[in-house]
């Protein structure tokens, strides 16, 4: 039976509205709008909306895909995004879910290691040395975060949208964490959106939108990931006196974040006073820190991914073959693993780590 749902995800992930779509089609709105509220499409009407979507015939006629509520999603930018940018983002989400979900028939993945500090809400430095403390990982850098955030079962992939609305975003799905990262931020960006996303999940655990107004729950969530990223007592210890901006852009590759973020972490423990925050702050823009990084650290790729992608090269299987399986369009899965997994095929077969499920 033709889907419903998944003309529905297909259209949003081409970021077209249903008059859109029917004007490409060349079917009426009427046609469209029956054939995404549960109607059964003729055979043409069919093979026009496949022509059009670019997505394999098989996908629509699949089980229900797994469907994002927006209320179950934590949009850094929600108020700033258009309709159908949110609409594109949650229906990668779904494919998301079913990518991994098909890796994980294939392969035993970390089980999820976090814990619900909703309780901490208003209190987000202390939830944050609160996982540090369970993680075990103390007050040092966390270096590699994605391997981090990985070995702790969270699930990473990307949002490869070419919008400045879509920073990143995070969800619980059956029980398993998600973060998307926009692969074309900065490297520093994506750490401390990755950061800012883990704050969501474990303080506004399975209902950001019920848990805070969405202006507290950002700010929440960048406090979070501001102390987690930049542990009070390592800043203290790692630096004496803050007196320029050029201190702190050679500072920050210690924590891999950006001079923007360390400048205003300084201020928030008290390294910085008004006036020199500012004017450290001015000084950076004025070399261009505000709009990028002009000395960068390097990006981070899922260790997951590519032990995943390595061990099925190994056996054949490509990422056109996994496509082929989800009856998703090859570009689907490259725009899920876009940034993340590009060093994999030269990777050797891991030795140890994941392994494949009898």
């Amino acid at each position: 039976m033709f889907s419903a749902q998944r003309l529905k995800v297909a259209r949003h992930r081409k970021k077209l509205s249903g008059k859109q779509l029917a004007a490409a089609a060349g079917l009426t709105d009427v046609t469209v709008s029956k054939a995404e509220n549960g109607h059964q499409p003729d055979e043409t009407t069919i093979n026009k909306l496949v022509a059009v979507l670019g997505y394999p015939r098989e996908y629509f006629f699949m089980d229900e895909p797994e469907v994002l509520e927006t209320r179950a999603v934590s949009f850094r930018s929600l108020k700033k995004m258009k309709a159908a940018e949110r609409d594109a983002s949650l229906a990668a989400g779904s494919h998301g879910i079913a990518l991994y979900q098909w890796i994980d028939t294939r392969f035993k993945l970390p089980g999820p290691d976090l814990i619900d500090l909703s309780k901490e809400h208003g209190r987000p430095e202390v939830a944050a040395r609160l996982l540090r403390q369970h993680w075990g990982i103390g007050d040092r850098p966390v270096g590699n975060i994605l391997k981090l955030f990985e070995s702790k079962g969270i699930r990473i992939l990307s949002l490869s949208e070419n919008t400045q609305n879509v920073d990143a975003y995070s969800f619980w799905h059956d029980d398993r964490p998600y973060i998307f990262l926009n692969q074309k931020k900065t490297a520093e960006r994506s750490n401390f959106d990755a950061a800012h996303e883990l704050g969501h999940l474990v303080l506004h655990f399975h209902a950001q939108a019920e848990s805070a107004p969405e202006d507290d729950a950002e700010r929440e969530a960048n406090r979070f990931a501001s102390a987690f990223l930049m542990p009070e007592a390592d800043v203290k210890g790692s630096i004496t006196y803050v007196y320029s901006s050029s201190q702190v852009i050679r500072a920050k590759v210690r924590w891999k974040v950006s001079a923007m973020a360390l400048a205003n972490r300084l201020h928030q423990v008290g390294m910085l006073t008004e006036w020199n925050y500012r004017s450290i702050i001015i000084e950076l823009g004025n070399q261009g820190y505000r709009l990028g990084e002009p000395l960068g650290v390097e990006r981070e790729v899922s260790t997951v991914l590519a032990k995943v992608l390595s061990t099925l090269w190994t056996k054949g299987i490509t990422k056109r073959e996994i496509a082929r399986e989800l009856n998703l369009p090859w570009e689907e899965i490259e725009s899920l693993l876009f940034g993340l997994a590009a060093k994999s095929l030269a990777t050797p077969p891991p030795r140890a780590g994941l392994k494949l499920v009898d």
